[in-house]
């Protein structure tokens, strides 16, 4: 008799691994898609996944849905781990009703939620959905609404990272939109609120949902995702990699690991990337990346508001948050697309204890009609309100121009950074020369606009009359920039700071 239960038991176990069944599951193949168990067992350790409510169904009986329950519900969820750290994971079945979501399969990814929470543990969601199952009416509305507020609740205290893999829709949306951080994949990604239908419907627009909500768009126009990748193994991976710049919860120390790069290194190469010609371009990640470990740079978000590069790297084992104007693109001016980019990362690190970085060569905010119709104020404002807010240890490099109020946004020493070092190629002060020259002898002629200009950046377009004030604490030589920022995040690793008491701040949103 136990025979036969076991025998059972048996059974049930493989029909549930079988989603929507042998069909559907060819199905997704020929799509190119991998199904949910298959992108756990990739993106977890070998062998750690621990599969819970296997055998939940549903209990709609609405359009004969209790004809043809489905164990697990279109839904696969547990816990695992990456690179040996507990991690949580819950991935729609796209074989199994579309993958989408009603009252069961909510209840499944919120209990997973608040394991991670309580556990103080990542949890990464594989979306794969066809949205909210319509057959279970305002229950799945009300699903929806229970795993936002769980992810408002974990925001800050647990990393939560989100893969798109096949379509989000809808409100299912506004989920990974609270996450630390989205992943797409090329061709196979589709976000939006709503779809080529129905926007034809009301608007008349016509449109294909790769432009509507593909991972193009996304990632250089809307900066809604973080990365694009080629293929799912890439984007598994890549969040694995991830991870491993991440402390698990707000209460862990940032991570830390060991390197066989010289914490003394000095690179000759610095000596040279900044061009003497103050108009000409370079590119800041040579300098970032000659300063990192083993010279690897994580970048996030490349293709969205590049006058500005934000990532993960290593500084003598530890990780840090790198923020960095980029003279390649626009000069490096900040506008509105660089500042919520930058400020949201900054406030990412903060939450979890990875300091930050800043890499400054900026000559003001983006002039012009377009910036300041939009809001450039407002959104400018978010970068200074993060920086000061935050109280991670806070270093700042001046590599070139540092003008103006875009001077003081960027991590400048008044608005809280520790450390502040230039190079001697830095100019700090109010606006450029010309500008200057231009307002302070507007009716003077040429031969002494000329006379005063080189007088005006001999005494102005340096570093040293901040350097006088206080404003920066050291002038190095470019080649030594990696030893003197181990050396500053020595220092205050032990950094303790405490904001005035709060419910929270009121960010210029």
């Amino acid at each position: 008799m136990s025979k036969d239960k076991y025998s059972s038991f048996t059974e049930l176990n493989k029909q549930a691994e079988l989603g929507g069944g042998l069909g559907k599951i060819e199905k997704q193949h020929q799509n190119g898609k991998m199904t949910a168990r298959e992108r756990i067992n990739v993106l977890l350790d070998k062998d750690t996944f621990v599969e819970l409510d296997k055998l939940m169904i549903n209990h709609c009986t609405n359009f004969g849905m209790e004809k043809n329950r489905i164990a697990g519900d279109a839904m696969v969820s547990g816990y695992g781990k990456i690179n040996g750290k507990l991690t949580f994971v819950y991935a729609y079945d796209f074989t199994a009703y579309g993958g989408s979501l009603g009252a069961t399969t909510a209840k499944k990814i919120v209990k997973v939620q608040k394991l991670a929470l309580k556990n103080g543990a990542p949890i990464i969601a594989l979306n794969d959905s066809g949205g909210a199952r319509i057959q279970e009416g305002i229950e799945s509305l009300d699903g929806y609404a229970e795993i936002f507020h769980q992810n408002i609740m974990a925001s800050g205290v647990i990393p939560q990272i989100s893969a798109i893999l096949g379509p989000c829709a809808g409100g299912a949306c506004y989920s990974p939109a609270l996450t630390d951080f989205i992943f797409m994949v090329k061709e196979h990604s589709h976000m939006f609120i709503t779809g080529p239908d129905v926007v034809k419907a009301v608007t008349h627009e016509e449109i294909d949902k790769e432009k509507l909500g593909g991972s193009h768009t996304h990632s250089t126009q809307s900066g809604v995702t973080h990365f694009v990748c080629d293929t799912e193994e890439e984007l598994l991976m890549s969040i694995r990699e991830l991870l491993s710049f991440l402390p698990s919860n707000n209460m862990e120390d940032a991570s830390a690991r060991h390197t066989t790069d010289d914490n003394r290194r000095e690179d000759e190469e610095l000596q040279h990337i900044v061009p003497e010609d103050p108009d000409q371009p370079y590119d800041i990640r040579n300098i970032i990346e000659a300063v990192a470990d083993e010279r690897y740079f994580f970048e996030i978000m490349p293709d969205f508001a590049r006058n500005i590069v934000i990532g993960f790297a290593h500084l003598g084992g530890r990780s840090v948050g790198i923020v960095a104007n980029q003279p390649n693109y626009l000069a490096g001016v900040l506008d509105i697309n660089a500042s919520d980019k930058a400020a949201r990362f900054i406030r990412f690190c903060d939450c979890f204890n990875i300091p930050i970085i800043t890499f400054e060569d900026v000559p003001g905010f983006l002039p012009g009609y377009t910036q300041e119709s939009n809001g450039i104020i407002r959104h400018g404002a978010k970068i200074v309100y993060a920086y000061a807010e935050a109280t991670v240890p806070k270093i700042t490099v001046i590599t070139r121009k540092a003008y103006g109020g875009a001077y003081i946004v960027m991590n400048s020493k008044l608005t809280g950074a520790d450390v502040n070092f230039a190079y001697p190629t830095a100019e700090i002060a109010v606006m450029g020369a010309e500008g200057a020259i231009n307002i302070l002898y507007r009716n003077a002629d040429e031969d002494t606009k000329l006379k005063e200009l080189e007088a005006y950046r001999e005494k102005f377009a340096t570093p040293y009359q901040a350097a006088e004030l206080g404003s920066i604490d050291e002038i190095i030589q470019p080649k030594q920039t990696r030893i003197r920022l181990i050396q500053a995040l020595e220092m205050t690793q032990n950094k303790v700071q405490t904001n005035p008491h709060k419910k929270h701040g009121n960010i210029p949103l």
